[in-house]
């Protein structure tokens, strides 16, 4: 008999690729939308465990949005609309995650 207890860890995973066509993996951690646009905070995925060590774990927030059916991210430019949604997600991942504020 199985242990309803435990969750099953589904991660969700997403390739992004950069203008110039190289391909990465990110974990979704969080989502959130306001007034201002719908917003993700993801952590890079890498295959080679030394990599993932090597990684300053640092979170990496993007802002989403549909253009012609399809689903896009872009860095924010804005660096008020930055703080203000990288604080949120730090505010509802800390409850989570270990996250030190640098």
């Amino acid at each position: 008999m199985e242990n309803m207890n435990e969750k099953e860890y589904n991660p969700d995973i997403i390739s992004l690729s950069d203008d110039d066509g190289n391909e990465y993996a990110f974990e979704v951690l969080d989502s959130v939308e306001t007034d201002t646009g719908r917003y993700v905070a993801m952590i890079p995925v890498y295959d080679d465990p030394q990599k993932m060590l090597d990684d300053s774990g640092e979170l990496v927030v993007l802002k989403e949005f549909d253009e012609d059916g399809e689903t896009y991210f872009e860095e924010i430019e804005d660096d008020a609309e930055y703080e203000t949604i990288a604080e949120m997600f730090i505010d509802r991942l800390s409850e989570m995650f270990e996250i030190d504020e640098e």
